[in-house]
């Protein structure tokens, strides 16, 4: 897929992990600082996901986030400067400083907002999918969740609605293997969340949330699915946060997962792999790569 896809393309992709991850390392800190009030969610590790889905995505086509979703937001257009006002709570934010983190929208650009209740944002981007489906466009909706969302009630209404009314929504899972400290196999009897979907009815990828192209390639077919009004789709990305649950949780994480766990995600950086896969295709360079950076940081200070 990577050959397919042009330099222009990869290039913008690389640039928005990127981005990312040096906006959600300043948020931190600045929170550890004690400068950004309330929670944090940080989206590092798992820039691939958000990246990989949205790169197919239009303009007008509709996103439905998380609680870890500053990721989302940016690999969708959302702008840092009001993103980092509200997390100040500036009334130049996106919400005029009264959302935080967890409830960024864009309705111009199709954020339909960041959504503080786990897996609340399923049925959301359901209504948009209908929406878009009763209007006659090929606009297209995508929920994301975690697999803590994925054993929500909602979770099967939203998918079983989706599926009965053929609606032209995606459903990515972001599996990152911990509902808060609760690891994946201690909630869900199944190996793979993906495997839910024959229950549905509808088509299921399981990828490499760490491989963006591999995230990409799936999204592609579930767009282009959707786009031509054969329904729905579920796509599991086995993904991993490199930080806590949340800004500060410290060393209580090490309660529930190891130190050498979190050293063998960290080897897989999905910003990383992708930067040496353009290198060794010619379409990255290390001065070019420098380059990329000091322009970001620019951005974000």
């Amino acid at each position: 897929m990577m050959l397919t896809l042009g330099k222009e393309k990869l290039l913008e992709m690389y640039q928005k992990m990127v981005k990312i991850r040096k906006f959600e390392t300043k948020v931190e800190q600045l929170h550890l600082q004690g400068i950004l009030p309330g929670l944090k969610h940080l989206y590092i590790g798992e820039e691939a996901v958000a990246v990989g889905v949205i790169s197919n995505l239009r303009k007008d086509d509709y996103i439905a986030s998380t609680h870890r979703g500053h990721g989302h937001l940016i690999a969708k257009g959302g702008d840092i400067k009001k993103m980092m006002a509200e997390l100040y709570g500036k009334k130049t934010g996106y919400c005029k400083g009264k959302g935080g983190s967890m409830h960024i929208s864009d309705i111009n650009i199709g954020i339909l907002g960041a959504n503080g209740i786990v897996g609340a944002n399923i049925p959301i981007a359901g209504g948009a999918a209908l929406s878009a489906k009763l209007r006659g466009t090929d606009q297209v909706a995508v929920s994301f969740f975690g697999d803590g969302g994925a054993n929500e009630g909602i979770f099967h209404e939203g998918i079983n609605l989706a599926s009965l009314w053929k609606l032209p929504v995606i459903f990515v899972c972001e599996n990152n293997l911990y509902a808060i400290s609760t690891h994946q196999p201690r909630t869900t009897a199944i190996p793979n969340i993906g495997d839910r979907a024959s229950s549905y009815g509808i088509p299921k990828f399981i990828v490499d949330g760490m491989d963006v192209m591999a995230v990409y390639e799936a999204a592609n077919k579930a767009v282009i699915r959707a786009r031509e009004g054969e329904g729905p789709t579920l796509i599991e990305c086995k993904t991993y946060r490199f930080k806590g649950h949340y800004v500060g949780e410290g060393s209580r994480e090490l309660t529930y997962r190891s130190r050498e766990e979190l050293k063998e995600w960290e080897k897989r950086c999905p910003i990383r792999s992708f930067q040496y896969k353009l290198i060794e295709k010619n379409i990255l360079t290390e001065l070019v790569v420098e380059e990329i950076n000091r322009k970001i940081d620019g951005e974000i200070e």
